[in-house]
């Protein structure tokens, strides 16, 4: 298998493996959510994790990878505000945690064209 064909099976992993986080250790995914949204942090964060599943699969299936790699770009968009939110919550710890949350920010950009690439080829060709 030649390594552009790989690129979404990373993705999917990269997502299903966000998906365990978010269910094994909650409580840090909860402490980002945006406080100017509805509802529970949990429901947001268990709602996040059930969206990455559905796009982990969806980039598994050859039939449905463009469409889930598309959403998954959406996907990526939609979840910086909770990145932000980190950034400003930390901005008083530790400079190396203060350092991690202003990455992330940026971290989005190449997140978003990878899965906008793997749209672009959903067959895995470069």
């Amino acid at each position: 298998m030649a390594r552009s064909s790989r690129s979404p099976l990373y993705l999917a992993g990269l997502l299903a493996g966000a998906a365990v986080a978010h269910g094994v250790a909650p409580r840090q995914f909860d402490a980002i959510v945006p406080r100017a949204l509805p509802g529970s942090p949990r429901t947001w964060t268990y709602g996040s994790a059930a969206v990455e599943l559905a796009l982990a699969a969806g980039l598994l299936a050859p039939r449905t990878r463009r469409t889930a790699a598309l959403a998954t770009a959406g996907f990526f968009v939609a979840v910086l505000p909770a990145n932000v939110q980190m950034a400003v919550d930390w901005q008083h710890r530790s400079t190396a945690l203060k350092t991690a949350a202003l990455l992330r920010l940026p971290a989005q950009v190449p997140l978003i064209r990878w899965a906008l690439h793997v749209a672009k080829n959903p067959e895995g060709r470069s």
